[in-house]
């Protein structure tokens, strides 16, 4: 690390440029070695001037006389003896400036200002700020212990929740690209924690609301780590977080996650309370420093640094991975005790200078600007010209996703100064997790002749490539982020305008992607249903025989009446029943097929129906060790639906030591290696079934999804047996064979002529009868007898 022996220092990023540092192992120790030693590839250039830089000028406005400004509330102070200016990272006009008097504005400092007060209904007592950050439109502030938030857009303040025990410090990142939800998650996650405590002792607390609701944070074995706490933050450039250990004048960083986890790393001298800037968007560079050192960690990006000492010498240069120059400006008379730097664009740097007006409250600022380019491009300084005439890339500021199994590519186009050759140089600075490949070639002409080159790069998990050892890279099931740098090795100080090209790169779930279950059957084509009549507030009944509300397999007290969502499910899949069946899981992105997935997945009656089995067993599924089940995940997580990628242990993973106690126990993963299967029970009816892939390999999304099916086919069950049936049957049959073969010959007998005689007897006396009936009927007219109402 470069180290400045100068009294108070101020190190400033352009905010433009995002980066965030890291300690980390890259390909070897030496890495780090030379990282922390930037004196060998980083060298000081002797005094270049003793001429002014800038000319200053003073920001007055609002004040009229016979108007008087009272300060309202308790105002803020920051009790350090060096002051800080922190730029919102998104907002370019937005800042807080920290000092003897606390200044807010959102019009970068162009208007006069009264010193940032807080409510005296707040009730902070001493109104000392130790830690300010932004998020979104959230404005934290620890004051005197306690972390407080204010909303610059709505004007209020409130204290935050959750945190019991004081702290001094809050730390977070800012992620700037518009339109991604997991960028609005990086820029949410802050940590509060107070800085000097004993690590095992302390206790540290973590926001995902940008800083509304705190929750305690539980660092692994945080109780055995030995020495004091010098900060944690979101290394989101390495998908880790850092915890800085302070320990008998050593500090060194301890990391969350596999590979970084297994030591700490390499130590460096703590010789005073450091301050740590981590320069927001995620690009890998990371600034420890107090009044007499200053330290930094690079990764794989550039930012411009500016320092002013109090021997009013100011300090310019580049931190990053490529060798590169400070340059000393002395003796330039602009040291103050309440000065502070800012970049306002790429090599236009702002001197900051609150001051006092005597007949009003607010204060004035005087503004000193410095144009670096110009500057360089004195002939006294002999400054090497610039040797990049254009370098360019359409993936600047924008964010791209690598899903499992899934690769970018990239390009970037150079073209150098004539009679100047160029060496490209390609980083990412999240090797453990992303890797790639670049193809260099000429590619044309330009209109003046100049040489044109381009850079082709093939992006993807670093997995994936095999070429790297296990130790080397992190987990596959864990989702992580890295960015891409595109810059240029032998690039001169001079090419102030010409920055790397970036561009964050999410190794996750791309939100894009989404499953559909297959319905080229369903039960409204093969007129089962009728479709108007589903959208119909269409309702139908669960008898309690086959359901439990509590997804446990048991009855429940009474039918449930369920009504059917034509809006979300549509017409139902056509099953029938006594055919076993699982569903086709299609994979869509956006609006366009991907594939069919063959991934693991689970299905869950949404009802609590539980008609319904599975064709595999433990044993015949092949598991090594007992399978996970839906009543073992209920009872775990607390609830049904919560059986996911994150949770999912497979019985035939040998790392899984779970013995295999049950082996008759139904298997109820689908999908996968496995032919498993749904068999249904002797019912017609609906199912509703929610569907989640558990495979952790086959996406980092939570790919879920709710669908209907309708069972058909099952006649209502016999009371009688088939075989009782058939004995009837064929026994009847019988008889009436027998009863025509014995008929005829027993009317041949005396026997048979006497029953002959009778029956016609009895059909002439029945006949007589019936005429007799008929003649009285007609003699009496049609009425029958009895009484009847005459009109």
């Amino acid at each position: 690390m470069r180290r400045l022996q100068s009294a108070p220092t101020r190190a400033v990023q352009r905010l433009p440029v995002a980066v965030e540092g890291q300690w980390w192992r890259r390909r070897a120790k030496s890495m780090l070695m030379l990282m922390l030693v930037a004196a060998v590839t980083m060298w000081l250039r002797p005094l270049v001037t003793a001429q002014p830089l800038c000319r200053a000028r003073t920001v007055r406005t609002g004040k009229v006389f016979n108007v008087i400004q009272d300060v309202q509330g308790d105002r803020l102070y920051f009790r350090s003896t060096t002051t800080r200016l922190i730029k919102h990272p998104c907002k370019k006009n937005i800042a807080l400036y920290l000092g003897k008097q606390v200044f807010f504005t959102t019009d970068n400092f162009e208007t006069s200002l009264l010193p940032f007060t807080i409510p005296t209904s707040m009730q902070v007592g001493v109104p000392e700020v130790t830690s300010a950050h932004f998020t979104g439109s959230l404005l934290l502030l620890v004051v005197n212990h306690k972390v407080y938030t204010y909303d610059y857009e709505s004007n209020s303040w409130n204290l935050s929740l959750g945190i019991k025990h004081p702290v001094t410090h809050v730390s977070g990142d800012n992620c700037c690209y518009t339109g991604s939800l997991f960028c609005v998650d990086v820029s949410n996650l802050v940590f509060a924690y107070f800085r000097g405590d004993q690590i095992s002792q302390t206790y540290i607390y973590y926001s995902n609301t940008g800083g509304f609701s705190f929750w305690k944070y539980h660092y692994d074995r945080q109780a055995e780590i030995v020495g004091s706490l010098g900060g944690i933050f979101h290394l989101f450039s390495l998908s880790q977080v850092g915890m800085l250990v302070v320990d008998q004048g050593k500090g060194m960083f301890k990391y969350s996650d596999h590979p970084l986890n297994r030591s700490l790393g390499l130590s460096f001298d703590y010789n005073g309370t450091l301050d740590i800037v981590i320069a927001p968007g995620q690009k890998g560079i990371l600034l420890l420093w107090f009044e007499k050192s200053l330290l930094f960690s690079r990764n794989a990006d550039e930012n411009e640094l500016a320092v002013i000492t109090r021997e009013d010498n100011l300090y310019y240069g580049n931190l990053g991975i490529v060798p590169s120059s400070i340059i000393k400006f002395a003796h330039q008379h602009i040291w103050s005790e309440d000065a502070a730097l800012m970049f306002r664009s790429s090599g236009i740097l702002e001197i900051l200078t609150p001051l006092r007006d005597t007949a009003f409250a607010a204060f004035d600022f005087q503004k000193c600007l410095l144009n670096i380019q110009a500057i360089l491009m004195d002939p006294d300084l002999h400054v090497g010209r610039c040797n990049i005439e254009f370098l360019k890339g359409e993936f600047t500021y924008r964010m791209y996703t690598i899903d499992m199994h899934s690769q970018l590519e990239l390009t970037a186009l150079l073209i150098p100064q004539p009679g100047t050759s160029l060496i490209p140089l390609v980083m990412v600075s999240n090797p453990h997790s992303l890797g790639f490949q670049a193809t260099f070639y000429e590619s044309g002409y330009t209109s003046d002749g100049n040489t044109k080159y381009k850079l082709d790069i093939y992006l993807k998990q670093q997995q994936h490539w095999g070429r790297t050892d296990f130790n080397f890279t992190s987990s596959l099931k864990r989702a992580t982020m890295s960015t891409l740098t595109v810059d240029i090795a032998n690039k001169e100080i001079s090419c102030v305008d010409i920055k790397p090209l970036s561009t964050l790169i999410s190794v996750g779930c791309d939100l894009d992607k989404k499953i559909v279950i297959q319905n080229t059957v369903s039960a409204c084509s093969k007129g089962v249903l009728d479709a108007l009549a589903l959208q119909d507030n269409y309702s139908f009944i669960i008898e309690k025989e086959f359901y439990d509300p509590g997804f446990q397999g048991r009855q429940s007290s009474k039918d449930l009446h369920v009504f059917y969502s034509y809006q979300q499910l549509g017409c139902p899949l056509l099953v029938y029943y006594d055919t076993p069946w699982k569903p086709v899981v299609e994979l869509w992105k956006k609006d366009r097929f991907q594939e069919v997935v063959d991934a693991e997945y689970v299905l869950l009656e949404v009802n609590g129906q539980f008609s319904y089995s599975y064709s595999l067993t433990a044993k015949s599924a092949m598991c090594t060790s007992q399978p996970q089940n839906w009543t073992t995940m209920i009872k775990e997580s607390g609830g049904p639906f919560f059986w996911n990628r994150e949770n999912y242990v497979s019985c035939h993973d040998p790392n899984n030591d779970a013995p295999l106690r049950w082996p008759d126990v139904q298997y109820q993963i689908l999908g996968g290696r496995t032919a498993n299967q749904i068999v249904f029970s002797h019912n017609n009816g609906f199912y509703v079934f929610y569907i989640s892939i558990v495979d952790p390999y086959y996406s980092y999304c939570q790919l879920e999804t709710v669908f209907s099916i309708y069972v058909y086919g099952a006649f209502p069950v016999q009371l009688v047996s088939a075989g009782v049936v058939m004995v009837l049957l064929i026994s009847s049959i019988l008889g009436s064979v027998w009863l025509a073969y014995m008929i005829p010959r027993l009317l041949r007998t005396a026997r048979g002529r006497r029953m002959t005689s009778f029956v016609a007897q009895l059909y002439g006396r029945c006949k007589m009868v019936c005429q007799f009936r008929a003649s009285a009927t007609a003699r009496t007219g049609s009425k029958p007898m009895g009484r009847h109402r005459s009109s």
